[in-house]
């Protein structure tokens, strides 16, 4: 489902139900926005996010692909500030 922004701001309500069902795609100017979903599916995307970094995990470690302490702070470092902070 797809709406604009101006149309779910109008009928919030309506959304929300449908949301429940299946992603709603709001757009702004055009262009796809953001993307209401369900509490159960928002869960179920982080469970399948933490189930890939666990086997990403898991094979890095099989592999001996480990970052060192300064090698893991540097990567966060870049991760949450940019490379340049």
């Amino acid at each position: 489902m797809k709406t604009t922004a101006t149309v779910l701001k109008n009928n919030l309500g309506e959304y929300l139900q449908a949301a429940s069902r299946e992603p709603v795609t709001i757009t702004r100017q055009g262009k796809a926005y953001a993307v209401l979903l369900s509490v159960e599916e928002y869960e179920r995307l982080l469970e399948l996010e933490d189930a890939w970094w666990a086997r990403r995990a898991a094979e890095a470690e099989a592999g001996g692909e480990f970052l060192g302490p300064e090698a893991s702070l540097a990567f966060m470092r870049d991760r949450l500030h940019g490379p340049e902070a």
